[in-house]
C-alpha cells in the first residue's frame, strides 16, 4: 500500500474513532470470546485491533495481551478503556507491514475483521504463522467476499467494499496451509457490534492449530 494510501486509511480510522461513541461497541467478537473460552491463558496478539474491545477481554480473561494498531485515536481509547477496566495491554502503534514479533511468541492470535489487501495479507498472515508456538491457535472472523450483497443493501453492516480486501475459505486456508484446520466455515450470522456492525452479514470463520 503506498504511503498516501496508508495516510488516508490512518485519517479515516482516527476520524471514525474520534467522532463515534460505539463504532463497534465494547464488548468482544462472539466468535472470539467462544473459541478464547476453550483454551489455556497465554500470550495472545490482536492486530488492527481498534479501540481494544476484544483485548480487553482477553486480558480480563488472564491473558498477557499485546495488540497494534495504525490509528493513533484507536489506540488512545483502547488504552483508556484498559485503565478503567484495571487490565493491562501492551499495545503499539504500527502498520501490518512493519510486523516484526519474534517467532514462536504467541499461544494465540486473534484477527477479528483485519482487512487488508490481498497482496499484504497472504505475507502478512504468514508472518504470523511463524510467531505462533507450538500447539498455539488463529481465530479469525472477517467478512467474505459474499458479504457485499449484504453491505449493498444495508450500509451498517460494515466491511469493506473492495471486493479484493474481503476473505473466502479457500483463500483463508491457502494462507494458513501450515496450521492443522480446527474450524472453516463461510455462513451468514446476524451482527450487533456497535454502531457499523449491525444486522445480516456473511462471514468467514477459521480456527487453525500450528502442530
Amino acid at each position: 500500500m503506498a504511503e498516501t494510501e496508508c495516510n488516508k486509511m490512518n485519517n479515516f480510522w482516527d476520524e471514525r474513532f474520534a467522532n463515534n461513541k460505539s463504532v463497534y461497541g465494547e464488548e468482544p467478537n462472539q466468535f472470539f470470546k467462544e473459541q478464547l473460552s476453550k483454551l489455556e491463558s497465554g500470550a495472545i496478539l490482536l492486530p488492527a485491533e481498534g479501540e481494544g474491545r476484544n483485548a480487553i477481554y482477553a486480558a480480563k480473561s488472564g491473558w498477557d495481551v499485546s495488540a497494534f494498531d495504525t490509528s493513533k485515536v484507536g489506540r488512545e481509547n483502547a488504552l483508556k478503556r484498559a485503565k478503567q477496566e484495571n487490565v493491562v495491554i501492551d499495545y503499539k502503534l504500527q502498520d501490518v507491514m512493519d510486523f516484526k514479533y519474534p517467532e514462536n511468541e504467541f499461544n494465540a492470535i486473534g484477527l477479528i475483521y483485519s482487512h487488508f489487501p490481498s497482496n499484504i495479507r497472504t505475507t502478512f498472515h504468514q508472518k504470523l504463522v511463524s510467531s505462533l508456538k507450538i500447539g498455539g491457535y488463529i481465530i479469525l472472523e472477517g467478512f467474505s467476499k459474499n458479504h457485499l450483497q449484504f453491505s449493498e443493501k444495508n450500509p451498517s453492516a460494515g466491511g469493506p467494499r473492495n471486493i479484493d480486501m474481503l476473505f473466502d475459505a479457500k483463500s483463508i486456508l491457502a494462507d494458513f496451509k501450515g496450521l492443522e484446520t480446527v474450524i472453516i466455515e463461510e455462513k451468514v450470522v446476524h451482527l450487533a457490534e456497535g454502531e457499523f456492525h449491525q444486522g445480516e452479514s456473511y462471514v468467514v470463520r477459521y480456527v487453525g492449530k500450528r502442530v
